[in-house]
């Protein structure tokens, strides 16, 4: 009971200290998930992998003679007096020797893989979901997992699940000692009509929740006017499916006499960056950055960039590498005030999309200080099926600023004040709520 006791104490230090991760529990989100990738995948096939290898031979690292000498007299240990040899899976004592190598980088979004794990991973982010319909998130420094967004309507509103909860267990497995992208992939999602037992918890309480798995479609783009036609754009992740959805919302509100706009990225972990560049170039003028959306730098000050030229999208490498998605059409700007709302889960590719607009002059951002994820990460598969998500470089907003550990200020700060008869409600109406007040001033202003 002491233990126990002990255990739970220091999971509650931890819930409010470190970095976030985060994912869609029923998807995988890239962003400051800890997910695939913020600017894109990078799949390695056979030939660069034995190009890494022979490299790796006339490098300076590890003694690797040295730490083989020491697996083979840690084998000998354990088949000599580990008392449980029945329950020894050889494949899992493996791949923690890779995870163990990766975790000495002391870096969380650098990752191992198993083959199953990067299998269930590397599905496509179509905004279709067999799960329960919350946005988690996950202290790096801790584990503690943490309901960010429990949708209307969903499996886990149904059941009982708030925003804030604290994810404490699935089935019989404590959350904080997984990666939130497997758990998610591996635990809470699963076959359709299915159940999953959640443990929760919630004001020093714990809540047990048998929730149903089922199909989840979320809108990740919701828009509404409000008055003096201020057009609202709420974005709640960034997948495949938003850059058209978010495209469709700014139209209808233009038809509908939009004259301003404010964009909600409040509690937006990031996503896949092809939605984001489409949105910010849908936008953005191509001056007075040159058209510049984003740019990365890696360890040899090589990087690549997405930017708007001559009423198109596009791509370029100082490594020579070319992407098939790119130029992608492009002639259109929103030249009315605006203003972003962001706050200190608005992360990566919320990062990217509300830089951006800051830089280019396009709006004010209001709320508070943003995450301050500005690292990317690549993908790499190996041979075996088995895979590597690595961080490899910084990027960068249009006016050059890198937002890593700093995030972004915003042009007036507004702290969340939620009124006594909203808290842990599903959402704070917009009349209620004071930062989308505040930015209404703004624009009126």
């Amino acid at each position: 009971m002491e233990n126990e006791i002990k255990t739970k104490s220091k999971f509650w230090k931890g819930v409010l200290v470190g970095s976030l991760v985060t994912a869609f529990a029923g998807l995988i989100i890239v962003g400051i998930a800890a997910g695939i990738n913020l600017i894109g995948q990078t799949v390695m096939d056979n030939q660069a992998q034995m190009q890494i290898t022979a490299e790796a031979e006339d490098r300076e690292g590890l003694d690797l003679d040295i730490i083989n000498q020491k697996i083979n007299t840690l084998q000998s240990l354990v088949e000599s007096n580990f008392l449980f040899q029945e329950d020894i899976d050889k494949e899992k004592l493996e791949a923690g020797i890779y995870k163990g190598m990766l975790s000495g980088l002391e870096d969380p979004y650098t990752v191992y893989y198993t083959p199953e794990e990067y299998e269930s991973l590397t599905e496509e982010t179509e905004g279709v979901y067999c799960g329960i319909g919350v946005l988690v998130s996950q202290n790096i420094s801790s584990g503690v997992i943490t309901a960010l967004r429990v949708f209307q309507g969903s499996p886990a509103e149904e059941a009982g699940m708030k925003k804030g909860d604290i994810i404490y267990k699935v089935g019989e497995i404590e959350t904080s000692e997984m990666e939130l992208d497997v758990l998610v992939q591996q635990e809470i999602r699963g076959e359709e009509g299915t159940y999953v037992d959640i443990t929760v918890l919630r004001d020093g309480e714990e809540l047990e929740l048998h929730i149903q798995r089922r199909i989840v479609e979320v809108t990740t783009v919701e828009s509404r006017m409000l008055e003096n036609q201020i057009g609202y754009i709420m974005v709640t992740q960034f997948e495949l499916v938003t850059g058209e959805q978010f495209k469709q919302a700014v139209d209808s509100l233009q038809k509908q006499g939009m004259k301003s706009l404010i964009i909600d990225l409040r509690d937006n972990p990031g996503g896949v960056l092809d939605a984001v560049v489409e949105m910010a170039a849908y936008i953005l003028p191509e001056e007075p950055l040159d058209g510049m959306i984003v740019s990365t730098m890696d360890k040899d000050g090589k990087g690549d960039r997405y930017y708007s030229d001559g009423g198109k999208i596009c791509f370029a490498s100082d490594s020579g590498l070319s992407d098939p998605r790119y130029p992608k059409k492009d002639g259109h700007e929103l030249d009315i005030p605006m203003v972003v709302l962001i706050n200190g889960n608005s992360a990566s590719a919320s990062e990217v999309f509300a830089g951006a607009l800051q830089d280019y002059g396009c709006a004010k951002l209001v709320g508070t200080t943003s995450f301050g994820k500005g690292i990317v990460q690549s993908l790499v598969q190996l041979d075996d099926g088995s895979a590597v998500k690595m961080t490899v470089s910084h990027y960068y907003t249009p006016g050059g600023a890198d937002l890593h550990k700093k995030g972004l200020e915003p042009d007036i700060e507004v702290e969340l004040e939620i009124p006594e008869e909203f808290k842990g409600a599903f959402e704070v109406p917009l009349e209620q709520d004071n930062q989308v007040q505040k930015a209404i001033e703004v624009l009126e202003e």
